[in-house]
């Protein structure tokens, strides 16, 4: 393989190959490509010198650097990327991967159950991205390690620029939300990047639902009457009503601030995955605690029916509400939200109902 390379590029590869490397990237610019390395010592670059054709002398390149790496003088073995994806190769040296030059072994590594926070260093040297730093983000190692400020700084900082991208916004808010990286300034930002635009919004719902619930930034008060039914409540609650339950998350501030998330985004949903999203969110942070309906509630105040209801109608929702609809159309946009409205109108008139509109 040397022979194919020219003279410089070969006897200066020999000498980057014989240190401590820990990553290398290929700039591939057609007028003046360069290797970067990362080494123990730190950062080289090597301008390169091609003696024919730029994509068969970079071919050239990876499979020495392949060779030296992985013993595989063919070049990266593409099908290692798939195996990774699916956590078949723990027992890898991965770091190894992140020599070879190749974008796709870096992906490869990024997928890894066994990726730690150093590798996550030399992966992110030699491919930062918004999709590595999601994916790196999502390994509890990362995130506790010294990488985790770094990757949700990238992300937080990077959130902006995905502007109408509404999948790639809530799978980037909820990784930041799971991993626990961001500081309290930061999630504060992020929840009011709802306002301009609501699909920020849904990762903090689907959060808040969770096992180990996450607070919502930003609290609403509780509704001004929540002692007053809390307390007409109590025989209900004692027994663990599943709608008296949920009404009375509803009434504090946490519920609130959870029922106005949801009339901002269900007022105007984007696509079909947040209309998803947010629905099943719903249900969930309203099931949460309640072990079904009390044998009679007879004692409780005839005026909390229509909320008792609308708080088991809003515990009662998900996604397949909405599914009839989705199956027969990918409309996003207006024309979802007319397709959808009966089922919307419903969810809306429930959270005015409980949030004493």
């Amino acid at each position: 393989m040397i022979e194919d390379l020219s003279p410089e590029d070969s006897f200066r590869l020999q000498v980057l190959l014989a240190q401590d490397l820990k990553a290398v990237r290929i700039e591939e610019a057609e007028a003046h490509p360069i290797l970067h390395a990362l080494t123990g010592q730190g950062e080289a670059s090597i301008p390169l010198n091609p003696n024919c054709r730029l994509d068969k002398y970079l071919r050239h390149v990876r499979e020495l650097l392949s060779g030296h790496a992985l013993g595989s003088p063919g070049g990266y073995p593409v099908f290692l990327s798939r195996w990774t994806r699916h956590g078949q190769m723990e027992g890898l040296n991965l770091g190894r991967l992140l020599l070879t030059g190749e974008p796709e072994a870096v992906v490869a590594v990024v997928h890894s159950p066994g990726l730690n926070d150093e590798l996550a260093r030399h992966a992110w040297w030699a491919q930062p991205s918004i999709e590595n730093a999601r994916l790196m983000l999502s390994r509890e190692k990362v995130a506790q390690g010294a990488m985790g400020p770094v990757l949700a700084d990238f992300l937080v900082e990077h959130l902006p620029f995905l502007q109408d991208e509404h999948l790639d916004i809530m799978d980037t808010v909820i990784v930041l939300l799971y991993s626990r990286a961001l500081n309290e300034a930061n999630r504060e930002a992020i929840w009011r990047r709802g306002k301009r635009s609501n699909t920020h919004y849904v990762a903090f719902l689907e959060v808040a639902g969770w096992d180990e619930p996450q607070p919502l930034p930003l609290p609403l008060p509780a509704r001004a009457d929540l002692e007053l039914r809390l307390a007409d409540l109590a025989p209900l609650l004692e027994v663990g009503d599943s709608a008296a339950n949920a009404l009375a998350r509803a009434l504090a501030a946490q519920g609130q601030t959870f029922l106005a998330a949801v009339a901002e985004i269900l007022e105007r949903p984007e696509t079909q995955e947040v209309v998803n999203r947010t629905l099943n969110a719903v249900g969930r942070y309203f099931s949460m605690g309640g072990r079904g309906p009390a044998e009679s509630r007879m004692n409780v105040c005839q005026a909390l029916e229509p909320q008792l209801e609308a708080a088991a109608r809003l515990a009662a929702m998900s996604a397949e509400a909405v599914t009839p609809v989705f199956a027969r159309s990918t409309a996003i946009g207006s024309l979802m939200r007319r397709k959808i409205e009966p089922v919307i109108s419903g969810v809306l008139a429930d959270t005015r109902l409980l949030r004493g509109e």
